[in-house]
């Protein structure tokens, strides 16, 4: 937007690119309703360039992707977290952009805390001397408080999110995104073109339906220029914690994650077996991967965590 605009916008605004702007019903009595109408909000928004300014302090950005609700997206953005600030001397930062559905406070341990903010913007939450989360959650009266808002309000909360937070100077930046493809996606895309942002990493699970949707994620990566690190198969299999015997709970009718990747010429990453060791971990906000360390699980993600991060080191070296 190339206007200044007032953040307090009605829930059900049409979006400043729409043919509505100004003149759908819901905008009268906006304080933008002027800018709007007169097509000057249409323009390059100036916010880009202090998201990129803010930015310039994080060495890599890895987004997290899922086609489909369920897969086990917001589990492995913390794991991730946690597995990369398990190094001490590495500052890692988890961002919250799933707006309806924030999970990060509780998953990371730190459910209830609140935001403070300062002359150098808002000040994230840490649950770690070198790990810190930035979510919605922080910010609403009650854990039970619904999130009832049209995109163009979430899409504000994202870029106020990207150019406000202090996160300092980090080295990985983690962004747990809602799934699909829809506002928030094309948000983060925008703001943070020109950032120097590494690539998405997609989770799905084993069957058809679920890659459908990820095949979707691919095409969406690929149209808006987002780099893929790779995909992610969770849930795959069952490994007794007692007999160490695997079970398929999900199986991959059409070749499962692998055989997609090979299809769509994007790389595997690898499988994670389901083990109730991680729901526990979720909740109770500890790192899966220091807690059973030789678990089948917790092997899986240090494999998957060490491609990732040989990934953004090649792509942007230190």
């Amino acid at each position: 937007m190339s206007a200044e605009m007032d953040t307090n916008v009605p829930h059900d605004c049409p979006g400043t690119q729409s043919e509505q702007a100004g003149q759908a019903a819901s905008c009268a009595g906006c304080p933008n309703q002027g800018i709007c109408s007169s097509g000057a909000a249409k323009g390059p928004d100036p916010d880009v360039g202090q998201v990129r300014q803010r930015m310039q302090a994080v060495h890599h950005k890895v987004l997290v992707l899922s086609g489909k609700g369920g897969v086990g997206k917001s589990t492995f953005t913390a794991q991730l977290a946690f597995g990369l600030a398990s190094k001490e001397d590495r500052q890692v930062g988890v961002l919250d952009v799933d707006i309806c559905g924030p999970s990060q406070p509780r998953i990371m341990g730190v459910d209830g805390a609140e935001v403070h903010q300062s002359g150098s913007g808002w000040s994230p939450v840490y649950p770690r001397e070198n790990l810190a989360v930035m979510s919605i959650g922080f910010l609403l009266p009650s854990a039970d408080d619904a999130v009832i808002w049209r995109g163009p309000k979430k899409n504000g909360l994202i870029k106020q999110f990207l150019k406000d937070v202090d996160w300092g100077e980090i080295d990985y930046l983690v962004v747990d995104t809602p799934p699909g493809t829809s506002d928030e996606h094309l948000s983060l895309a925008q703001y943070l073109q020109g950032t120097r942002l590494d690539g998405a990493v997609i989770v799905t699970t084993p069957q058809e339906v679920s890659l459908l949707d990820v095949r979707k994620e691919i095409t969406f990566c690929r149209k808006v220029r987002i780099p893929i690190i790779g995909v992610v198969e969770n849930m795959s299999g069952f490994v007794c914690p007692n007999c160490k015997t695997e079970s398929m709970i999900f199986p991959p009718t059409t070749g499962g994650a692998e055989q997609m990747c090979a299809e769509m010429k994007v790389p595997f990453l690898g499988k994670l077996p389901l083990d109730p060791r991680i729901g526990k971990c979720c909740d109770e906000g500890l790192s899966f991967v220091e807690e059973v360390p030789e678990s089948p699980a917790a092997k899986a993600y240090q494999h998957i965590i060490e491609q990732i991060v040989s990934f953004c080191e090649k792509a942007h070296p230190a």
